[in-house]
């Protein structure tokens, strides 16, 4: 058995070909796709990258891993304290581990663990190739390791690597040499003149008056990137430089492909594509970051070709979380997904070539504690798709403590119906207090690590940040959300 893993950061579903992106951003994934399932609604529990990477790869949720944030106490995994054995949980129960249990050889490309001091990430890794840039590598820099070691072992039997790209992720770094591939294509028609005026005249962090921050910041290494959505052109920069960066990396995630099918063993070796989160390109006034627990940051895209498994052209349209694939992956091995696990394998409907709606969870609850503190309810009414966001620190964006969005016949969350439709509000947050009642019931620890973020401040990367971005929203004529933000936040001015 050989399984690849390919993890590209910042990867989101709707931005692929096989997801029906009209711009050809990913020829050689779309081309697995075509030959295994695709899903259509997985989402990671805990957003952005170190809860999610901790989430996926130790099969629970960030509310019992304790990790949520990226700094501060919620950072770190609970400490196991008196039930700690001679080995720790995930020393004896990653999913890195139990492909290990499975006869695998575990072996990951990725600086991931350095980047986040993520310590615990490398839990179950017979194999480590630090890239050594902290994340800020291009697929010119993450490959060659990779083809190296495919090169010198891909013919061998019984191993997993892990492969994780960068290259989608701000700040955009494409080589000029690479050309600009979609600078004569549309744009996607959501965000218009009138979208990016009125974001123009928001707030937040990575909002259009402050794409790389908190202010302007213009980096010359950095051509791709803009620092201001201050016209169309700027809009159009983004997402030139954001699907560029895309189609960079899938372009040596075919050098891959073509290296695996060197050596003769391609067709028989199982291929994962997913992403530890997506990325707000435009909506809720968010350009080219991971803030928030919505449609765009949670869902990410999963393709799995596993031969003499996977049905080709597979569509599985129910709800599902990544640590779901995680255990999917551990059954399909011929290995019991471990009690301690919160991840639900669906191995049986994948065997089974079943696709459609029902596949899933009856719904999903998605966190993220790293830029803003929300909890949102991914679920179904009536037959029609519902994301409702309950926001407890609004990472000084100023949303509303709830929104809810019809993200099938509204995907850019343009349009709250939360005052319109308070019997749905109502649903999830019955959903939310069921989830999180089970959820500190099976708990190892009586703390929820979301209560913890909001006792240091709120998020990480927003802390100690208020004082000044206030004046320079009066600086900048935003004077009226200066008054909100600063009523909202009294012990953070």
């Amino acid at each position: 058995m050989r399984i690849l893993y390919i993890d590209i950061d910042s990867l989101r579903a709707d931005h692929l070909g096989c997801y029906g992106y009209h711009r050809a951003t990913s020829p050689n994934i779309d081309r697995i796709a075509q030959q295994g399932a695709r899903f259509d609604n997985l989402f990671v529990t805990d957003a952005p990258c170190l809860p999610s990477r901790t989430a996926l790869f130790s099969g629970r949720f960030g509310i019992h891993t304790g990790v949520i944030n990226h700094g501060g106490v919620a950072a770190e995994p609970f400490v196991e304290g008196v039930r700690r054995s001679f080995r720790s949980m995930l020393g004896g129960y990653s999913w890195m581990q139990m492909l290990r249990k499975a006869g695998l050889r575990t072996v990951t490309v990725s600086p991931f663990g350095e980047r986040h001091s993520a310590w615990h990430w490398y839990a179950g890794f017979n194999e480590i190739h630090n890239t050594g840039k902290l994340g800020m590598e291009r697929a010119d820099e993450i490959a060659p390791p990779a083809l190296d070691w495919i090169k010198r072992y891909g013919q061998t039997d019984n191993w997993f690597l892990h492969v994780n790209f960068w290259d989608p992720h701000t700040a955009y770094r494409t080589p000029g040499s690479f050309g600009d591939p979609f600078k004569d294509e549309p744009l996607p028609a959501w965000l218009t003149e009138e979208v990016r005026q009125n974001h123009w005249n928001g707030c937040g962090p990575h909002s259009a008056q402050e794409i790389a921050g908190f202010e302007p910041n213009a980096r010359a290494e950095y051509p791709r990137q803009p620092v201001q959505a201050d016209s169309m052109a700027a809009v159009r920069q983004m997402f030139d430089g954001y699907d560029t960066g895309l189609r960079y990396a899938d372009h040596y995630v075919g050098l891959i492909f073509d290296a695996l099918a060197g050596q003769g063993v391609l067709d028989e070796t199982v291929v994962l594509i997913s992403s530890d989160h997506g990325e707000n390109l435009g909506e809720l006034n968010i350009y080219g970051d991971h803030q928030v627990a919505d449609l765009l940051t949670a869902r990410v895209p999963l393709i799995m070709r596993w031969p003499g498994v996977t049905k080709a052209g597979t569509v599985d349209a129910g709800l599902h979380y990544h640590i779901d694939f995680a255990a999917t992956v551990i059954e399909l091995l011929g290995q019991k997904v471990p009690g301690s696990w919160d991840g639900v394998s669906f191995a049986e409907a994948l065997r089974a070539g079943e696709g459609g709606r029902s596949t899933g969870r009856d719904y999903l609850v998605v966190s993220q504690g790293a830029w803003s503190c929300q909890r949102s309810i991914r679920f179904r009414y009536a037959g029609d798709d519902y994301l409702c966001v309950r926001t407890y620190h609004d990472g000084y964006h100023g949303f509303p403590d709830v929104m809810l969005f019809d993200v099938a016949k509204d995907p850019h969350e343009q349009v709250n119906l939360a005052v319109k439709r308070p019997d749905l509000v109502e649903r999830a947050n019955s959903m939310l207090d069921d989830w999180h009642g089970e959820m500190m019931r099976t708990a190892t620890h009586p703390q929820d690590p979301m209560w913890t973020v909001m006792s240091e401040g709120g998020a990480f990367h927003t802390r100690g940040e208020l004082p000044k971005y206030l004046k320079r929203l009066r600086d900048t004529g935003r004077g009226r959300w200066a008054e909100v933000l600063a009523a909202k936040h009294p012990k953070e001015c």
